[in-house]
């Protein structure tokens, strides 16, 4: 398996490219979803995928909404209380979906990966969370493989070394930890105020306790940020020596996002300073040994996560980059995605109305799709490209029974202006995203999106951020 070139900062290509477009954790994306897709199409997806003559094994998402405080820069699904006692009556309701749901598997049928996201998962006590995988234990076949994960992100400001050692006890072995920026004044704008140490104390706690990876996340963007104040911020979190970091692009989206209102768009750093902060964030990172893995992410040579890019394992889904390709993934909880066999489903995103399917005993899917065989197609290329920086045309011909060059000659065509400002390299059995693309892989598969390239698709700046 080739490696994938690592990225080569041009800053005018980079923003001659910077557009909005899709992260690609689905192809297609969730805004194609319909409310045709229910129920009982779940069930039947379900029922299909128990019928493949080697069982998938099972990858399980729990969303838990809640957070104590907003970030404004937030952009997820979330519900601000300081009511502890709104996590009990969540995890009652959530139990009530697990068995309903199970009930759709085989029991044969390994669970490699378990992840809670959020909101914020440890506005769970760890006693209630350890009660969570119990149910899901109950409910579910977990594998006993040395492969296993059970990931969890966590909010430094609301966790400790004592919780820590609880949540490894339950079986926690992966954390993906917020940070953003250090920078006091960025974290007062942003309304996140959290301390290195801190931080750090969950970090060393992890890492005590057995976790086998530990992610950081960090945010470019955001208000008063400067190259000095984000260099500090890098220069800090290396100290630290993380096993995986996300540098994600803030996406100033206020019209979709509420809480993005109270930014002050003034003190936003504008289109050069943001560049720069990207450019800094990259130079440094490779020079302390990290790989680009794609998609803002970067981790350790020896991290399963570059492992798995250099065997051509690695996927990418809603919960990012994850090294177990081969599953059908679960959503549970509100607003929580399911891709099962060549189907998506999503459960309603506002917490009323995931209640209320749940105390009927009913599946709760608001909306999903079923891929046509194109859509399978689209979505296979794309996630090569996504997770491996190229296209495998001849496999994807022999896979597929297509011509490549005449299926995808209007591809081609969109892609052919990429390809001359050195982009990608297109040759007759790969096409390979370059040294200079590897950070706009975004721009090159939206060139491989039917649905963005329809005449009456609809315009994707207000729905999507930008690819820088």
């Amino acid at each position: 398996m080739q490696i994938p070139i690592q990225p080569q900062f041009d800053a005018g290509l980079l923003r001659r490219y910077d557009r909005p477009g899709p992260r690609y954790t689905s192809y297609p994306t969730a805004p194609k979803f319909t409310a045709d897709f229910g129920e009982a199409e779940l069930r039947e997806a379900a029922l299909a995928s128990n019928g493949d003559p080697i069982p998938r094994r099972l990858s399980l998402y729990v969303h838990v909404p809640f957070c104590m405080s907003p970030c404004f820069y937030c952009g997820c699904n979330r519900i601000i209380t300081r009511d502890l006692s709104r996590g009990e009556a969540y995890l009652t309701r959530l139990y009530r979906e697990i068995a309903t749901v199970a009930e759709l598997f085989d029991r044969d049928r390994e669970v490699i990966q378990l992840h809670f996201g959020g909101g914020t998962p440890n506005f769970l006590a760890p006693a209630q969370l350890a009660e969570a995988v119990d149910a899901l234990r109950s409910q579910f076949h977990f594998s006993d493989h040395r492969d296993r994960d059970i990931s969890i992100e966590l909010d430094p400001r609301f966790i400790g070394p004592k919780e820590v050692a609880e949540l490894a006890a339950i079986g926690f072995n992966r954390a993906s930890l917020g940070v953003q920026d250090f920078d006091h004044d960025v974290q007062v704008a942003v309304n996140r105020v959290q301390s290195v140490e801190e931080t750090f104390a969950v970090v060393e706690a992890c890492r005590a306790h057995g976790f086998r990876s530990v992610n950081l996340d960090l945010i470019y963007g955001l208000p008063l940020q400067t190259r000095e104040s984000f260099a500090r911020t890098v220069d800090k979190v290396l100290e630290a020596r993380p096993d995986r970091l996300a540098v994600y692009s803030y996406a100033h989206l206020p019209q979709l996002f509420r809480p993005q209102k109270q930014i002050n768009e003034e003190q936003l750093p504008d289109a050069e300073t943001k560049l720069g902060l990207l450019q800094l964030a990259i130079e440094k990172l490779t020079a302390a040994g990290y790989v680009y893995i794609g998609m803002d992410h970067f981790a350790l040579p020896d991290d399963d996560l570059a492992r798995a890019q250099e065997r051509g394992g690695l996927h990418r889904n809603f919960m990012g980059y994850t090294t177990h390709a081969d599953t059908d993934l679960i959503g549970l909880g509100v607003s929580a995605i399911s891709h099962i066999g060549n189907t998506f489903s999503q459960n309603p995103r506002d917490l009323p109305s995931w209640q209320i399917a749940v105390d009927e005993g009913r599946l709760p899917v608001f909306r999903g799709l079923r891929l046509d065989e194109d859509d399978c197609l689209r979505a296979d290329l794309i996630q090569r490209l996504m997770c491996q920086g190229e296209i495998p045309v001849s496999a994807l011909e022999r896979r597929y029974l297509i011509n490549f060059t005449e299926y995808f000659a209007d591809a081609l065509d969109r892609l052919h202006p990429l390809v001359e400002d050195g982009l990608v390299r297109v040759e007759q059995d790969r096409i390979t995203a370059t040294s200079r693309g590897r950070l706009l892989l975004r721009n090159i598969a939206m060139c491989f999106d039917r649905y963005l390239n329809q005449p009456t698709a609809e315009p994707a700046a207000p729905r999507y951020s930008r690819a820088i």
